[in-house]
């Protein structure tokens, strides 16, 4: 009898052939005019679920649709149920002339393959189905039941998931949640991200004079609302990288030692790091590690300013208005809308009676945790250390995935996050690429993670 391993060696040319076809479809979720690519793209996976046995639904949403695939159920009222998430749309490939090959067109070159989409998300959710499609094909008994949650509008914020979550609630009840959806350090490296960084945006404008300026005849009787903005900017945040707004920290969690332990496993190279980067030198808050910095301590970013003439050559004018957007990266336990009242109200503070102030309120994302000593994470760390032969770390991550928090809060199951990608992957960038070691791992990882899931 053909084992899941064997299976999974047997068939990896034609899996990564899959998944090339799988990456052709240009799903781009945030222009409409590839609508049409992503009703076929979820066409075309609902039928590749069913070639591999699962039973399938394409769910409509007001958006794009959702695909379920489910194993065939088992009639055990015990038998455990985890969900698996992904998404089959991809971020927009401009600019087109920064990428070596066509984005929607897949190229292997070495052991790495390019293409839009094929890391974040294809295929990283498509080393799990590959793994499912071993134990049905091989008819080998899985000790639990799953599901697929494969969506199509991530990369616009899942506007559509959670009302889809709340609608489906009895039939997604589970006992936990896997997305492979982030980055590892590297195959010697598997991780367990157990913390996710939450996000709160707001925009700023400061109005000055009704119209643009002549700055001889007006400059030195008027305020010029770019240089008030860039002063209030600059109070923001000390020199030792503390964000310098009243009662900011005051819901931070602080980190155990275990965890500043744990964080200390996370291999980091400053030289290559800054040679990464582009940077002469780092910047961080002070008192913390720069994987401390970027993973599991709140931030604020300018991203962007916009204010007077921008042109060739020059135009000497004060300004009518002037404008940034920001984001601040939050930490476990701090809340979007608290952050954005806070800011709003220091920046008011420090506006002058010269400059109208206004403040628009963006998106927003609370910060997620799991606790890694909990024995389903406890049961991943095992599943990790089997496929990739190396002693599993525990990490954070810098970035953001709101929906996460919806699962918890509608679903009430806990989500482990399992990354394949690897660092240089340049997921949102041109030459985003996947590694075939890590699909390969990947696969394997995921034939050997329900049993040790199951037997929690």
């Amino acid at each position: 009898m053909e084992t899941v391993e064997t299976y999974l060696r047997k068939h990896e040319s034609r899996f990564i052939d899959e998944l090339c076809e799988y990456v052709r479809f240009p799903s781009v979720s945030a222009q409409p005019k590839h609508r049409q690519d992503l009703a076929n793209c979820a066409d075309w996976l609902v039928k590749h679920c069913q070639q591999i046995g699962l039973d399938t639904e394409r769910v409509p949403t007001d958006g794009n649709p959702v695909i379920l695939a489910r194993t065939p159920r088992r009639r055990h009222k015990n038998r455990p149920h985890f969900l698996i998430y992904g998404h089959y749309d991809v971020q927009p490939p401009e600019p087109f002339e920064l990428w070596t090959y066509s984005p929607f067109e897949p190229t292997r070159d070495g052991n790495v393959i390019y293409g839009r989409g094929i890391s974040d998300n294809k295929g990283q959710h498509f080393a799990h189905l590959k793994a499912v499609e071993a134990y049905l094909k091989t008819d080998t008994e899985l000790p639990c039941d799953l599901t697929f949650l494969i969506e199509g509008e991530e990369e616009v914020g899942s506007r559509h998931l959670t009302q889809f979550l709340k609608t489906h609630r009895s039939r997604l009840k589970g006992d936990a949640l896997i997305i492979s959806d982030n980055a590892i350090p590297g195959l010697k490296h598997p991780a367990l991200t157990y913390g996710l960084r939450g996000v709160a945006a707001l925009n700023v404008q400061l109005n000055g004079p009704a119209r643009d300026l002549h700055s001889g005849i007006y400059g030195g009787s008027v305020d010029n609302p770019a240089m008030v903005l860039c002063q209030m900017l600059g109070q923001l945040r000390s020199k030792n990288g503390r964000i310098n707004i009243p009662n900011f920290y005051r819901e931070v969690a602080p980190l155990t030692r275990y965890e500043r332990e744990q964080l200390s496993n996370v291999p980091f190279d400053e030289r290559h790091y800054k040679k990464f980067l582009g940077v002469p030198e780092l910047f961080g808050e002070k008192g913390y590690s720069p994987v401390e910095q970027r993973s599991v301590r709140p931030t604020l970013e300018i991203n962007g300013l916009t204010s007077g003439y921008q042109g060739e050559g020059s135009k000497t004018i004060i300004p009518s208005s002037a404008s940034a957007k920001l984001t601040f990266r939050l930490v476990p336990n701090q809340k979007p809308k608290a952050i954005m009242d806070l800011v709003k109200n220091h920046l008011k503070h420090l506006c002058p009676p010269t400059v109208r102030l206004s403040v628009e309120y963006g998106h927003g994302g609370e910060p997620y945790i799991v606790s890694p000593q909990k024995p389903l994470a406890k049961a991943a760390l095992s599943a990790l250390k089997q496929a990739y032969g190396y002693d599993p770390i525990l990490m954070r991550e810098g970035g953001s995935i709101p929906i996460v928090n919806e699962f918890k809060k509608v679903l009430n199951v806990d989500t482990f996050l399992l990354g394949l990608a690897l660092p240089d992957d340049n997921p949102h960038s041109p030459n985003e690429r996947f590694h075939l070691d890590a699909f390969k791992k990947g696969m394997r990882l995921s034939a050997g993670l329900w049993p040790e899931l199951a037997s929690v």
